[in-house]
């Protein structure tokens, strides 16, 4: 058998399809001479369409997460200082203040002091945020629920930047904003969503204030699991009263280490 004839999935040894089935990277991908072979050349343009997409679409709430979804969470959508999506990608610091019309809506309906607020971002991938926050959101809640914790009313944000959660945090006082927004999309998936996390965050927090759990999709962090670290989060959150840097996230160890 010729050594390209090995790179063929049909063909290869049992560790590599392991290792191979591991991951959405493009790793071990086989070729035609020095070249990517017709079919992942075709592949990587698809994907690189797909996030293009994803970062230049618009939201719209009742398209993107559904009008029962929408309808049952009472959601509502609000906007940051930009005034359009081309705006919002040339200057990222309108996507971190919500504007004054924002401000009095979300003043109006949600209650201050909550628990746990949660905000949805459209970010920089719109099918992020249709993929898994209709899967992710009624976990969160369902799990703060039963932690006795009081959830404020959520609410999305149109071009959305992660310094909102300081706005947020200085209009309703909650004691831990967790922000459900689209990630960057790559050209494994457009579908990554992540979520920043912060105890009581105010206008002089940094990103050194805050915590993340991204890649949140079917190939990553599936909802289930992200939904479960949220809440886990949260709860050191509240018991320690810090977020941030001084904030490490307790997680099970590995199924291999308990061996």
């Amino acid at each position: 058998m010729a050594d390209d004839d090995k790179l063929v999935p049909g063909n290869w040894p049992d560790f590599v399809a392991k290792i191979h089935a591991r991951t959405p990277a493009r790793v071990l991908i086989d070729r035609a001479g020095a070249a990517y072979r017709t079919t992942t050349q075709l592949e990587l343009r698809h994907a690189h369409a797909a996030a293009r997409d994803a970062v230049r679409d618009e939201f719209n709430l009742e398209r993107d997460l559904g009008n029962d979804f929408v309808e049952k969470w009472k959601l509502f959508e609000v906007s940051s200082r930009a005034h359009s999506k081309e705006e919002y990608l040339l200057h990222p610091n309108f996507g971190r203040q919500l504007n004054d019309d924002a401000r009095k809506q979300v003043t109006v309906h949600c209650s201050r002091e909550a628990d746990l607020q949660v905000v949805i971002g459209d970010g920089l991938s719109i099918t992020a945020v249709s993929t898994q926050v209709p899967k992710l959101l009624p976990l969160i809640m369902e799990q703060a629920l039963a932690h006795g914790w009081k959830s404020g009313q959520p609410f999305a944000v149109r071009y959305c930047r992660v310094g909102i959660m300081n706005d947020v945090g200085e209009l309703l006082r909650p004691r831990v904003v967790v922000l459900l927004i689209g990630e960057r999309p790559g050209l494994s998936t457009a579908e990554s969503l992540s979520a920043y996390m912060a105890f009581q965050p105010r206008n002089a927090h940094s990103d050194a204030n805050r915590n993340l759990i991204s890649n949140i999709h079917r190939a990553g962090v599936e909802p289930k699991a992200a939904a479960a670290r949220i809440i886990g989060l949260a709860e050191q959150m509240m018991r320690l009263q810090i977020s941030g840097v001084e904030l490490k996230e307790q997680m099970p160890a590995p199924k291999w280490l308990k061996r």
